[in-house]
């Protein structure tokens, strides 16, 4: 399955296979964000925020 992320460089969403996702958190003053990223095959960094909810339901490793 594949993950939809916003490609700024490319200005398109772009669909970026599971394998290559990571589950992350962001400290931020207001608490806690949840989202995913992902490197594109041109090493270009994508980042999606996303809800609580979707981020437990993906069986994806935690990264950095």
């Amino acid at each position: 399955m594949a993950i939809e992320f916003y490609d700024l460089k490319l200005k398109k969403k772009v669909q970026i296979d599971e394998s290559k996702v990571r589950k992350v958190t962001f400290e931020t003053k207001s608490g806690t964000r949840y989202g995913f990223k992902a490197t594109t095959d041109d090493n270009r960094k994508l980042t999606r925020f996303t809800s609580k909810a979707d981020w437990d339901a993906l069986d994806v490793p935690i990264g950095e």
